[in-house]
């Protein structure tokens, strides 16, 4: 079976460490699914098919560069970032728990039209900060800010995931003149920030329990794609791999003070940093895609609308259906011909 799109233009002791990491990770996204049917607007449906496969490896062209990693240090810290290919810039920006890993497809296959960077967040992946700084979204907005000067970046398109996608908004908020094109995926909107289905994750990791909880998901990687953890959040969470999934947690114990990092990131979750934007986002006039699932138990497609209705700038919305909040990584190819579609329409628009 596959997938369909709807398109819509807008004007032992690792036992005991499994059992335990359940129970603790059980509420982050565990609920029922509530199969949504799309409803697209009559002057434009389209309906695409898609295969819902993971592709953990993309055949990489011989005429593309190897992606790079590099760091950069600017005042919120050293900031690790992957780049692959030349061109204008696309900055790719993941949510809490990853870190640049999520957008390797996007790297290897749109760095043909695009220097593609994606960075890591403060208290995430590679990057380096100092104990006890601000690592709230408003503070990661202002450190892409930085990051890009840093490398003489004037403006880039711009494609958020996640809480990623929070900070993206935040960022086309305060800098406009910085965004020249902006790509938004199932992400925090609005006052929807933490969602209700991660408030459980908080309070589990302000009582202490983050640290136990990431330690077992490592140590048994079925307990990271069970439906308890973070399963609910892939369409086919059994075609994750155990690299992905080591690439992405590893670096978030690697020392205590990094564990300590995250766990105020997570603290600091709170929807005045996007309440606060809100005037500022509804006169955004840089054009903007909106892609999203359907099956979001995180983030529920009217979310989309939102989206759509307050940012000016808004050119189309799609619905993935079927789509769950990493389908950037699931979905790839669907989502990389929508970018690349975007981008050129964005081009034409500003000349």
């Amino acid at each position: 079976m596959k997938g369909n799109k709807v398109a819509v233009d807008v004007p032992d002791k690792q036992q005991s460490a499994r059992a335990v990491a359940l129970l603790m990770v059980g509420a982050l996204i565990i609920g029922p699914y509530v199969g949504t049917s799309v409803l697209a607007r009559p002057n434009s449906d389209a309906l695409v098919t898609a295969s819902p496969k993971i592709s953990e490896v993309l055949a990489m062209n011989e005429k593309k560069s190897p992606p790079i990693q590099r760091s950069v240090q600017t005042a919120s810290g050293r900031i690790s970032y992957t780049e692959q290919g030349t061109g204008p810039v696309a900055l790719f920006v993941h949510g809490v728990l990853l870190n640049g890993h999520l957008w390797r497809h996007q790297l290897a296959d749109l760095s043909d039209i695009r220097r593609c960077i994606a960075v890591d967040l403060l208290a995430h992946g590679d990057t380096e900060i100092t104990p006890d700084q601000d690592v709230s979204v408003t503070a990661n907005a202002k450190m892409l800010k930085e990051f890009l000067d840093a490398l003489n970046i004037d403006q880039v398109d711009l494609v958020g995931n996640d809480s990623g996608g929070g900070i993206t908004q935040i960022f086309a908020a305060l800098y406009p003149e910085r965004v020249r094109s902006l790509t938004l995926t199932d992400c925090d909107t609005h006052d929807n920030w933490p969602p209700e289905a991660f408030k459980p994750f908080l309070a589990m990791a302000a009582t202490g329990g983050l640290r136990g909880t990431l330690d077992a998901m490592l140590a048994d990687k079925s307990v990271y794609r069970s439906p308890q953890a973070l399963g609910p959040a892939y369409e086919h969470p059994e075609q994750l791999s155990d690299d992905s999934i080591e690439k992405y947690l590893r670096p978030l114990v690697r020392s205590e003070q990094r564990t300590r990092d995250l766990q105020r990131f997570l603290a600091a979750f709170d929807n005045k940093h996007t309440l606060a934007i809100e005037a500022r986002l509804k006169t955004l006039k840089a054009p903007t895609l909106i892609v999203w699932g359907t099956d979001d138990v995180y983030f529920d497609v009217k979310w989309s609308h939102w989206l759509a209705e307050n940012i000016p700038g808004t050119r189309r919305r799609v619905e993935l259906k079927g789509g769950r909040i990493f389908f950037p990584e699931e979905r790839w190819e669907e989502f990389n011909k929508e970018l690349r579609s975007h981008w050129q329409v964005a081009r034409q628009a500003a000349r």
